[in-house]
Parts: C-alpha cells; structure tokens; sequence
C-alpha cells in the first residue's frame, strides 16, 4: 500500500502542525501545499517539508492526491471541500465546515455519496481538559448548570480575517468549538436564546465582539456561554464551570478542582500540545486501518446547528427551538 499522498491548503499554525505530523508518519506523503497571497512564504513553508507550492488551492484538485488538509480562512472552507469532495478526494477540515450551516448539510450528503471521508477537526474534545472534566462528570450526580467563558484580550485587534463576519462567520459559527464542548459533555440542545454585538472597525472588519448565548438541553441542563474578543475586552478570561446536585466542577486556564461535601481535589488537566499530531493520526489510522475516529461527522453538524441557532436568535431577538 503506497503512502497516503496528501496537499495542505494553507501556511497558518494549523497547516504547519499538520505538516510536521505528516512529516514523521511514514503512511503518509506531504506532496504539495496550497498557501495564500504571499507567494514567496508559501514557497518557503512548501519546501521546510520537502513539499512542492501551489499558487491557489484549485491547483490540488486535479492532482494524483488521495487526502486535502484544509486550514485557511473559514470563509473558504465549504467551497474547497466541495471541490476535493468532487475530485474524489478524502478531506481534513478545520472547525467549522461551513459558516452556513445548510452548505454543511450538503456538503455532508456529497461526502456520503462519493463514499469519501469528511472530518472536521474538534481538538478541543482530545485536550487534556476536556478529558478530565469527561472523566469526573459522573461524581456531580446529575448536572443541571454550567457556564463558560472564552474571552480573549487584544489591544489593538488585529487587522485579519478573525475580525471578519463573511471570512470567519458569525462568531459562535467561527467558534463552534465552544459549543461542542457543552455538547459532547451534555448531549442534543433544545432551545438557544444569543444576543451579540460588534464593535465595527470598517465596512468589512470590526476590533471587538461579544457573544453572550443561553443553552437549553433535553437533560434539563441549562449552560451558559460567554465569547468575546478583541479591543473591548479588558481581561482574557477562559473558564469553565459545571455544577450537579453532588459536587461541581471549576476550571480557570489550566487549573482544574472537583468540589464536593467531602472534598476539594484537584484535576489533572494534562497539556494542550500535540492535539493536531493526534488528530491527524487518528486521520491516518482510519484510512489505513479503518479505526474509528474519535468525533462523528454527525456530532460536528450537530454542534454547528446550535451554533446556527445561536446567529439566527441574535439576529431575530427570539429564542430559537430546535
């Protein structure tokens, strides 16, 4: 069986994680990696790896290539998906899939038609974090609250596409790992209610936003989910909380306790590195072996409907029941 032969779409943190990971698995090649504007970085990035540049990702779709790792822009996900999807070619996206979420559907039904995998990679839920609050969930008997905070500081903010509704998404869509993490822990939502606001920069970028959204689950559960980023925030702040009728959960940064009648422990979050190397094995392992993957591409759609939700209460002002 010859190397899987695999193209990058993109230079970012991302494309270079998965990059170096390729690099040292020897069922797999690094072929050919697609870059953005800057066309002399991208030659630099393409030949650290021994890989041939490419001047725009279409330049992958007609190539001998079995796989497409896509991590550039979200704007541009769902279009290059289609593409590889199209061209035959198995595909590694970065969250989200798609920033509509009706294009996600569809793209998922090509996937299922051409017999070809779609992954879209969720790292947050191999963290060393979310494994520990998943491992001591049942000691809080039943859980019926929980909040999270992901608010993230930047003066100035930065002048990039992260700062861009139509190139990122709406800001719980571009970060739709928030979400999956309340989902994975808590299972299916019923009813979102979101409001947000933007701080616009131009026509096209704004410096600040905040999401503040409010989950209904069918456990009764009830979390909620702040988001912030830019000029506005005053604290970067990354916090989760889960609380049950036995004992509740904390989690600032990288500092984790269990609390409960008897004790106050606390958790091991073990380290956030690696997630992409992991990811991308588990990629390699399926394809090569058929083992299963440690997300479903029906749980990555799920979470993005919720995010979805989330965009049309904050446009509407009314709580949305899915």
């Amino acid at each position: 069986m010859h190397p899987i032969r695999v193209g990058i779409v993109g230079t970012g943190y991302a494309a270079k994680a998965r990059a170096e990971s390729l690099q040292f698995d020897p069922r797999s090649q690094l072929v050919a990696i697609a870059g953005g504007r800057n066309w002399s970085a991208t030659q630099q990035f393409a030949a650290s790896y021994g890989a041939e540049a490419v001047i725009h990702w279409s330049n992958l779709i007609d190539r001998d290539l079995d796989l497409i790792l896509i991590a550039n822009l979200n704007g541009e996900h769902s279009k290059i998906v289609r593409a590889a999807l199209a061209a035959d070619k198995h595909v590694v996206v970065e969250y989200p899939l798609a920033i509509d979420y009706t294009e996600a559907i569809e793209l998922a039904q090509l996937a299922q038609c051409q017999n070809r995998l779609l992954h879209v990679e969720h790292i947050e839920l191999l963290s060393g974090i979310h494994q520990a609050v998943k491992l001591a969930l049942p000691e809080l008997g039943i859980p019926f609250y929980s909040r999270y905070t992901s608010l993230n500081s930047q003066h100035p903010a930065p002048h990039k596409w992260t700062y861009s509704l139509p190139q990122f998404g709406f800001p719980l869509i571009g970060a739709v790992s928030r979400i999956h993490r309340l989902t994975d822990l808590f299972g299916a939502v019923t009813t979102v209610h979101c409001q947000a606001r933007f701080w616009q920069r131009d026509a096209e970028f704004y410096h600040s936003c905040l999401c503040t959204a409010q989950f209904k689950f069918a456990s009764g559960l009830v979390a909620e989910l702040t988001y912030g980023k830019g000029e506005a925030i005053w604290q970067s702040l990354r916090a989760l909380e889960i609380h049950g009728e036995h004992g509740a959960i904390f989690v600032n940064g990288d500092q984790g306790q269990l609390v409960n009648l008897t004790e106050t422990r606390s958790l091991n979050l073990g380290t956030r590195r690696g997630l992409f190397a992991k990811d991308t094995a588990s990629v390699l392992d399926y394809l090569t072996v058929g083992a299963p993957l440690y997300v479903s591409l029906d749980a990555s759609l799920s979470a993005l409907q919720v995010a979805d939700a989330a965009r049309r209460s904050a446009e509407s002002g009314q709580p949305i029941h899915l």
